[in-house]
């Protein structure tokens, strides 16, 4: 009688994940479903506008399967989808600014799932330890989300737009760091277009052989080609 006790919790712990993951997928499916309808341009722009403050699926799950359904339409689509993805992310810079306490922090938690912390009196987020160890405090600016945007400002609007971070966290977090407006829309234009235009074209060139192995390797690859772009410019900016 005992051991069925302790084993009852342990199995509901068990399924919690799971059930998590299963919605996930669910919405993924849901997604996936559009790129085989008339509607899926509408529907890739309303997705890239909402996973900008809100959806947790990134839209190049729907863009990958329209541009393989058609080729010749590749520059359009991920031009439609970096206006939405954009335009999404000025709506979830204006809840940060705006209605950071309530709405702007569930998001955070909720949704891109980072925890927060109180630093100096107001909720931050610590930045990844590899980061710190790698970079080092001092040039990141701080250990901290909002210490390295006082550091580097527009620049981590860039850099997170390029990777597989949730770019909710971005957009919601750099409305509560105030973030210049015109700086904040240009930095997002340039990362999200980046991304888009260039996931696109490798779909577009390479067809379906590119879909399956962007699809496998997707994360890794934004990681690399954000860390080689961010060397590029810092031996630019050593050289010059």
């Amino acid at each position: 009688m005992a051991s069925h006790d302790v084993s009852a919790p342990m199995a509901a712990e068990a399924a919690q994940p799971v059930s998590k993951w299963a919605l996930h997928r669910r919405l993924y499916n849901w997604v996936l479903s559009w790129a085989e309808t008339r509607y899926g341009l509408p529907v890739l722009m309303a997705i890239s506008f909402i996973e900008s403050s809100v959806f947790p699926i990134p839209p190049d799950v729907l863009l990958i399967p329209l541009v393989l359904a058609a080729t010749t339409r590749w520059v359009r689509l991920a031009f439609w989808c970096t206006v939405a993805s954009v335009l999404g992310g000025m709506f979830g810079y204006a809840i940060g600014y705006a209605a950071w306490e309530t709405v702007g922090t569930w998001i955070v938690e909720n949704l891109a799932h980072v925890e927060l912390t109180t630093v100096d009196g107001r909720d931050d987020i610590a930045m990844p330890g590899y980061l710190i160890k790698s970079i080092g405090a001092e040039r990141l600016g701080g250990e901290y989300l909002f210490q390295v945007y006082d550091h580097w400002n527009a620049w981590i609007v860039f850099i997170f737009g390029l990777t597989p971070l949730p770019y909710k966290l971005v957009t919601v977090t750099a409305g509560v760091a105030q973030v210049n407006l015109i700086v904040f829309t240009i930095a997002s234009i340039a990362s999200r277009g980046l991304r888009f235009f260039v996931v696109a074209w490798i779909i577009k060139t390479w067809g379906p052989p590119a879909r399956v192995f962007v699809e496998k390797y997707f994360n890794l690859l934004a990681v690399l080609f954000t860390l080689l772009l961010v060397g590029g410019f810092a031996v630019l900016k050593f050289v010059l």
